[in-house]
């Protein structure tokens, strides 16, 4: 089970008391086991807890770094007779099982997310095309549409679990009829701002001469981004609810220009751009781009989708009254049968309203939690 942002807090104490308590945290770190491509990277300074903070958030970047982070701290005979130990080993174990279970599971086909509290029906080929943008570095735009209540900003829920096992974190804005290129500057201003200097020092013009004042805070933003010590993904949501006439229109086109000009020069450190409810008949995106898209269209799931989400789930996690090594066919096909006519039941026929996805969402759920008990 990955560690929580508290425990997160107690190993950057671990690392600024343990690790960094020297005037030489560059040699301190590789004597540690660290390699020395690793720390020659880190933003090092003569302040131990700036020197934590930074060896934390870069370890956290993937599994491995993680575990070889606690591992290291483990293995500090000044922490090693502590009492504190006992957590650091619990830390180690838990890490190790993360590691083994990200290794084992294939993260895009993952039926039920956030430690069975949230469950992703189908979408078999966005799986695969966020496995393709994941992959390529080349790509740095991926848009998806859909109808209303087809789940496009469901998609956000299966980004924030891939996200969590390749080493990046999404980040949303949500739009509306009445948002504009400022709001949506501000928002994103606030998530690439370092949050030890409180909000960050943007200052946009009143937007008098509209593009290049949108192409100024663009790229202030996504530099910022670039030169984070995570790796960033920009999700606008509910593209299709904007005003035909809004300056976001054009905010968002140089918005992936710029991820687009950024990702040529510094590569995987720059951010990527996801769309939420882009369609084909909205405003083009630039010409430079044609290369650098993926798309996606979603789709309501229905019955069949619901049955074998089901008949996934089950044969993954028989339950415990059956033996794991041999489940019984007959058994797991009679409890896909009732889960799947409840669910139906319970959420009734597509109306073509926004909510339908959710509901199918929130009742499947439901079905989950009962069958955790059985």
């Amino acid at each position: 089970m990955p560690l929580a942002e508290t425990e997160w807090d107690l190993v950057t104490l671990w690392a600024r008391e343990y690790l960094l308590d020297t005037t030489d945290p560059h040699s301190r770190l590789v004597m540690c086991g660290f390699p020395a491509e690793f720390v020659a990277a880190l933003r090092l300074t003569a302040v131990a807890s700036e020197n934590a903070r930074a060896l934390v958030a870069a370890s956290r970047k993937d599994i491995d770094r993680q575990l070889r982070l606690v591992e290291v701290l483990v293995a500090e005979d000044r922490l090693a007779v502590l009492p504190e130990t006992v957590k650091a080993e619990e830390f180690r174990s838990r890490l190790r099982e993360d590691r083994r279970a990200h290794l084992s599971r294939d993260n895009f086909q993952t039926r039920v997310l956030k430690n069975g509290a949230e469950v992703f029906i189908d979408r078999r080929r966005l799986r695969e095309t966020l496995r393709r943008f994941v992959d390529d570095p080349e790509k740095s735009v991926l848009l998806v549409d859909g109808e209303p209540g087809s789940g496009r900003s469901y998609t956000y829920s299966l980004i924030r679990h891939i996200g969590q096992h390749h080493g990046f974190r999404p980040a949303r804005v949500t739009l509306c009829r009445a948002s504009t290129a400022e709001q949506v500057v501000r928002r994103l201003a606030d998530f690439v701002a370092d949050p030890r200097a409180g909000a960050a020092p943007l200052n946009p013009t009143e937007l008098n001469d509209l593009l290049p004042s949108i192409d100024d805070a663009v790229h202030w933003v996504v530099g910022r981004a670039t030169a984070m010590d995570e790796r960033l993904w920009l999700v606008l949501d509910e593209c299709d609810r904007l005003d035909p006439g809004s300056d976001v229109w054009d905010f968002i086109g140089q918005l992936a220009l710029a991820i687009y000009e950024h990702t040529a020069v510094r590569g995987p450190e720059a951010p990527r751009l996801v769309l939420l409810g882009y369609g084909s008949e909205m405003r083009q995106l630039p010409y430079d781009l044609r290369g650098s898209l993926l798309r996606d269209t979603a789709e309501v799931a229905g019955p069949d989708d619901l049955r074998a989400f089901f008949d996934g789930y089950f044969h993954e996690s028989p339950p415990s009254f059956l033996d794991p090594g041999r489940p019984e066919e007959d058994t797991l096909a009679a409890l896909v049968d009732a889960a799947v006519e409840e669910v139906l039941r319970a959420v009734g026929t597509p109306d073509g309203g926004e909510g339908y996805m959710r509901r199918l969402c929130s009742a499947t759920e439901g079905a989950v939690r009962v069958y955790r008990t059985l």
